[in-house]
């Protein structure tokens, strides 16, 4: 089933589907004590080398694949040997395997694995402990789960959190506080804090700084602002956009603000497979307005092959706004093994937050 995101979840104060929300809260109560119970019950494997798990808090996106590969850049720049380790959502091989993107397809392996494929070594596996073992046998001296906040499979060196950091004022990160599905979180906010070492808030390329009352909620953890800054300006005359993410809005605010002559944006559910109709719906539109296609990286790699001619893809990437501090804390907690893993990595970020 593909996730449409609903605006609503991240209402402040709910004004809108009251009664959907009303009958869906004691499945928000099922949903929270079964993540709650699947985490308590979970006893930690240690793979042998530092692990860096990049979560959130909230379902669908937040931004965690930008900031995943980032991380995987910065620690490639200091000459650690870190893998990526993702279940392949959306995929349909079990794994473990290796991302090839010369061989496999997002149908295959998931888009955001594919995505990360062409930066740095990439593995799938619904068994992260089996996938985190291959990887180590592969050479890996890190790992980099993402998507990984809420599986405890793994015993981590380093777990954070990336939050949207986009907000407006009838909008909220975690909505109401309400548990999926009545709401966006995960899990309950306090808990999945209480885990984290360190925050992540990600905003588009031209926001403001966020909030105050948003990084209070974080407490004592440590904050980082990175953005999403486009690699390139959008593609030159008039466009249709469309993305398959989940919170596509974003993806139409962020051409307008780049430049783009955005004639006309069509929005998908998250990690939608494009069919031919979706397709031919997308080209009469481009025809109508004697525009071309663009679309993000994400949604590029999903489309068929003798598409990705006809559509621009629109690559964005995720840069620190203390990029030291920030590189030097997660260098610090994956070098230093010899401290306890969770004084290690909090000690270790929050230095850098404060230089």
């Amino acid at each position: 089933m593909k996730l449409s995101t609903p605006r609503w979840w991240y209402e402040r104060e709910p004004k809108h589907a009251r009664v959907t929300r009303l009958f869906l809260k004691p499945l928000s109560w099922l949903w929270a004590a079964a993540t709650a119970r699947r985490i308590a019950r979970a006893q930690p494997i240690d793979p042998g080398v530092p692990v860096i798990s990049v979560g959130n808090l909230t379902v669908g996106g937040s931004g965690k694949t930008p900031v995943a590969r980032e991380i995987l850049r910065l620690l490639q720049v200091e000459g650690i040997q870190a893998h990526a380790l993702s279940r392949g959502y959306g995929g349909r091989l079990q794994g473990p395997l290796r991302v090839d993107p010369g061989l496999h397809s997002a149908a295959d392996v998931g888009d955001e694995p594919l995505m990360l494929a062409g930066d740095a070594p990439v593995w799938i596996a619904r068994d992260r402990i089996a996938g985190a073992r291959r990887a180590v046998e592969a050479g890996a001296g890190a790992l980099v789960l993402d998507d990984a906040h809420q599986n405890m499979s793994l015993q981590k060196t380093l777990s954070l959190i990336v939050v949207d950091g986009e907000t407006r004022a009838d909008e909220w990160p975690f909505g109401d506080g309400s548990v999926f599905p009545s709401g966006p979180m995960r899990e309950p906010l306090r808990a999945g804090l209480e885990r984290a070492d360190a925050v992540v808030v990600i905003l588009p390329a031209d926001h403001p700084a966020p909030e105050h009352d948003l990084i209070s909620v974080f407490g004592d953890l440590p904050v980082f602002i990175a953005r999403l800054m486009p690699v390139a300006a959008p593609p030159p005359g008039p466009q249709v956009g469309f993305a398959g993410i989940a919170k596509p809005w974003k993806v139409e605010r962020a051409l307008i603000a780049a430049g783009c002559d955005l004639k006309d944006f069509a929005p998908f559910p998250d990690h939608a497979a494009f069919r031919e109709e979706d397709l031919a719906f997308l080209s009469d539109r481009a025809a109508l307005f004697a525009a071309g296609l663009v679309t993000t990286e994400k949604d590029w790699v999903r489309l068929p092959p003798a598409w990705r001619t006809r559509v621009t893809s629109w690559p964005v990437v995720a840069r620190f706004d203390d990029e030291a501090g920030f590189a030097a804390g997660i260098v610090h907690a994956v070098t230093n093994p010899a401290v306890p893993q969770v004084s290690r990595a909090s000690r270790a970020l929050a230095a850098s937050s404060e230089d």
